[in-house]
């Protein structure tokens, strides 16, 4: 018998794991292959919407991965909350009728990625709370990615705790809205981390583990499809409908 806390889905379920949707940055800066042009996730977005797939919010996916309903359907997350996925992605998103989960980092709303500095990554703005409530009148959905994007496993267990609670009661009290869904950042937890997101109220976390939702895998600990500035269609495709990614999950 399935638990509340298990994906019980009768196919693998990929969940997209984007981060910022703008220009390719110089070509000496650190990590350009997280930034997808507009155009490229346009292309993206439209190829997969061509093949009959319906792009999903955590929110939205959950009764999927708990084997509720089923149909033709991925995930979509932005990790960190940045400006460029207001300004660049939801134009595309609302063309398509596809909803999206941007995991948010509560503390440094409006400032920028300053967890990036010391490996080069240029900084980029992040949304403010009043961009959070514009993103979520579009239909989109906002996640938890602890207060100041934090690697919990540097930390005492009291200072998770207040990343991980912290951040869906400051996201909560700027939109007005549950915040039901968290990703950890750097993809780094143990299974104390994960039992914290769950006593926090949490329904679902990411990590960054490659692969496909699949039946039996833990509600808290959910692998992701990676996709690059370099992703091309192609490839998209073969990582949503073959073990591609599968094969690379630890």
């Amino acid at each position: 018998m399935h638990t509340p806390f298990l994906v019980n889905s009768a196919a693998p379920i990929p969940i997209l794991t984007y981060h910022q949707i703008a220009a390719t940055p110089p070509k000496e800066a650190a990590f350009r292959s997280l930034s997808v042009t507009p155009e490229g996730f346009a292309r993206q977005m439209a190829f997969l919407h061509a093949l009959g797939y319906q792009g999903l919010s955590m929110g939205a996916l959950l009764p999927y991965l708990k084997g509720e309903r089923q149909g033709r359907v991925f995930g979509i997350t932005f990790d960190d909350g940045y400006l460029n996925n207001l300004e660049n992605a939801l134009p595309t998103l609302l063309r398509f009728g596809f909803s999206s989960t941007c995991y948010v980092v509560s503390a440094l709303l409006g400032q920028s990625n300053l967890w990036d500095q010391a490996n080069g990554i240029p900084p980029a703005q992040l949304m403010d709370a009043s961009h959070l409530r514009q993103w979520m009148a579009a239909g989109q959905e906002v996640g938890a990615h602890t207060r100041y994007h934090v690697r919990l496993t540097d930390l005492d267990a009291a200072s998770c705790e207040q990343e991980i609670l912290g951040c869906k009661q400051e996201l909560e009290q700027c939109t007005g809205v549950p915040v039901a869904h968290f990703c950890y950042p750097y993809g780094a937890f143990t299974p104390d981390h994960s039992a914290m997101v769950g006593q926090a109220g949490y329904q679902s976390a990411t990590t960054t583990w490659r692969g496909r939702c699949r039946s039996g895998d833990g509600l808290l600990e959910l692998p992701r499809v990676p996709v690059l500035r370099t992703t091309s269609r192609a490839l998209l495709w073969w990582k949503l409908t073959s073990g591609y990614e599968d094969r690379r999950r630890p």
